[in-house]
């Protein structure tokens, strides 16, 4: 396939979640050979993110003016992609138009719901402005074949297969000897958080806590009315360790979610990065004022075929009613039922396979 110029647009709701998806898309298709331009109203997550850069992508600040006006005068993308809706600059937009036989696609949220595979690849056809008598085209990512797949490297099983975790566990200057499970988290303010540590603490077996940096440190240590230094030197509750840690490049997040038993993931990033993990977890999804993230939530359990008590635990973990927090598990039908799920989503194309296919034929 012709090398291509993809234009993918991110507008920042949530740092580690929309430019977490768009970032990672971008790299992945420069990877492939495509040359791509990542417009970001926000970049100041990707120092931590992606201090690096990665070859083939060039960001640009949206709101940078000249940056516009230069990107109005260079060649079209062959491929214009609105992470979650947002809309282009009108003169981008009036840009594309000038050449025929473009790809405009509108990258949609990740669910099970089952209005995903009825509207995955329609058309949405363009009635104003300078983008009138295009057409876009709806890319929803999902768990079946009749959706766009999921984001995933080709070489990430084998990267997954060769980690060892000691030695990345003692770069990282995280103090574990080896006994008992180690857990991760990532999340917002879960209504049941006070429920796990509590649980965690007076637990039988020794549990290590990994706690990420932001919202999910400051949750932490709010409880525990702990102020200090974010640090990798445990915090010791009972049977439970704690560590803050600091920010961590995607690549170290992956490492992070492959050396845990246990992993606490949220929006819709890191959800998708603890399926390829393999290792049980937990997802807080993003709460909604209709509570429509129940009906969102529901769904995805019915696709995991999860088990009664992991359910019951995703519940409690999203504040669904009184139901009470089960105990966690890390083997068993938690483990089983994610692997299974791998398992199934592995037999199926990933996203950007399908993405780079479904823009072909229709550029």
């Amino acid at each position: 396939m012709q090398s291509r110029r993809w234009d993918i647009f991110c507008k920042v709701i949530d740092n580690h979640g929309d430019l977490g998806v768009c970032w990672r898309l971008a790299c992945q298709l420069a990877v492939r050979g495509e040359r791509v331009r990542l417009w970001i109203d926000d970049a100041s997550a990707l120092r931590w993110m992606a201090p690096a850069g990665h070859e083939g992508v060039e960001v640009i600040d949206w709101l940078d003016a000249g940056a516009l006006q230069a990107a109005v005068a260079a060649p079209a993308p062959d491929v214009l992609v609105e992470g979650f809706g947002c809309e282009p600059a009108p003169e981008l937009v009036a840009r594309f138009a000038e050449a025929p036989g473009r790809a405009w696609v509108n990258l949609e949220y990740l669910s099970a719901e089952p209005y995903v595979e009825r509207l995955h690849g329609l058309p949405s056809p363009v009635f104003k402005g300078p983008g009138a008598g295009l057409t876009k085209r709806f890319f929803y990512p999902g768990f079946t074949s009749a959706t766009g797949g999921l984001l995933r490297e080709p070489d990430l099983m084998q990267r997954r297969a060769r980690f060892d975790r000691a030695p990345w566990l003692a770069a990282q200057q995280i103090a574990w000897a080896g006994v008992g499970r180690l857990v991760s988290l990532f999340c917002y303010e879960p209504p049941a958080l006070a429920a796990l540590l509590e649980q965690l603490a007076k637990g039988a077996e020794p549990t290590h806590l990994l706690v990420t940096a932001g919202r999910a440190t400051q949750a932490v240590q709010a409880l525990l009315a702990d102020s200090g230094p974010a640090t990798q030197v445990p915090t010791v509750r009972g049977a439970l360790s704690i560590s803050y840690l600091p920010y961590l490049t995607q690549s170290d997040y992956d490492h992070l979610l492959w050396s845990c038993d246990l992993n606490f993931v949220r929006g819709e990033d890191s959800w998708v990065r603890a399926i390829w993990a393999g290792a049980p977890f937990v997802w807080q999804i993003y709460p909604q004022d209709d509570d429509a993230h129940h009906v969102k939530l529901g769904a995805w359990l019915d696709w995991l075929g999860a088990s009664p008590s992991l359910r019951l635990f995703h519940h409690a973990w999203n504040g669904f009613g009184d139901t009470p927090l089960p105990p966690v598990e890390t083997q068993g039908p938690w483990h089983e039922t994610v692997e299974n799920a791998r398992t199934r989503l592995l037999a199926q194309d990933d996203l950007v396979t399908q993405l780079q296919d479904s823009t072909a034929q229709k550029s």
